[in-house]
């Protein structure tokens, strides 16, 4: 059987990911079917069993499974209490087709890097407004994922490109409000997006997005100070929503837009009475 109060699917606003869906299994077993998008799936807990191109694999909770487009398989649980998955759906922008083949052959991939980076990117494709982040890590999985595919993985983590990731940073500045995808500051630049992130990351010690949210902080930060509504100065800030300021100015100024903007409102107040 299927949990369906822990059952949930969406198509989140990042360009790649066609589908994201988590879910507890419990006793269902799937019946041999495609997909007509790349299967990105981990497992959190319990394992999977199913069959691929005629060849038996299992999907355990430290590994990582690929499953390739229009290729038949199924799956069921191996333990009595069922497993719990997430998976994302990609399309060909991420994965050509031409790596099918060498999908079919190695499904199962044992690398805790990419594990941890899948699990990133689910969780922040749980929140809408984040969409540079979940960019941000789809380039670096996609990269990967191409990586194990092609048996040639590489620890880019020492490259740099100084001058790329300062244009990258003008570029969000000069856009941090109305904001920008990764692909079109890609396309911008001229750079590959996973080489955008990595470079910037290692020069300014930070992600693309969490500079980009930093500005916007401090943009908001300065509107409330000068009277602006809480509401207004997320939506004026580039904030998706009331909910999103909030979880980001809380998390880099320790304090509530509106706790922020009484304690200014405070100060201004004393201020005058001792004028």
């Amino acid at each position: 059987m299927v949990d369906h109060s822990q059952i949930r699917a969406w198509r989140p606003p990042v360009a790649g990911i066609d589908e994201v869906f988590h879910a507890h299994i419990t006793d269902h077993v799937y019946p041999m079917h495609t997909h007509e998008m790349w299967t990105l799936l981990i497992v959190d807990n319990g394992m999977v069993r199913y069959d691929l191109e005629r060849h038996e694999h299992g999907a355990l909770d430290q590994t990582v499974t690929l499953l390739p487009p229009n290729v038949p398989h199924n799956g069921r649980s191996v333990t009595p209490d069922g497993f719990r998955k997430r998976v994302v759906y990609l399309d060909a922008s991420q994965l050509e087709d031409s790596l099918i083949g060498l999908a079919v052959d190695s499904p199962v991939l044992d690398d805790p890097l990419l594990r941890r980076r899948i699990h990133q990117l689910h969780l922040t494709l749980e929140d809408q407004g984040d969409e540079l982040e979940a960019e941000s890590m789809l380039a670096l999985v996609s990269e990967r994922l191409r990586d194990h595919l092609h048996r040639r993985v590489e620890d880019r983590a020492q490259v740099q490109d100084s001058g790329i990731a300062h244009r990258l940073r003008e570029l969000l500045d000069e856009r941090f409000v109305q904001g920008i995808s990764l692909q079109e500051a890609s396309e911008t630049l001229h750079v590959h997006p996973a080489h955008l992130v990595r470079v910037f990351s290692r020069e300014l010690g930070m992600g693309p997005h969490q500079y980009l949210i930093g500005r916007r902080v401090d943009l908001a930060r300065r509107l409330l100070l000068r009277g602006m509504a809480p509401r207004l100065a997320a939506a004026a800030a580039g904030f998706y929503d009331q909910s999103h300021f909030n979880r980001h100015f809380k998390r880099f100024l320790g304090i509530s837009p509106g706790r922020y903007a009484r304690s200014g409102a405070a100060r201004t107040q004393a201020v005058g009475l001792v004028r």
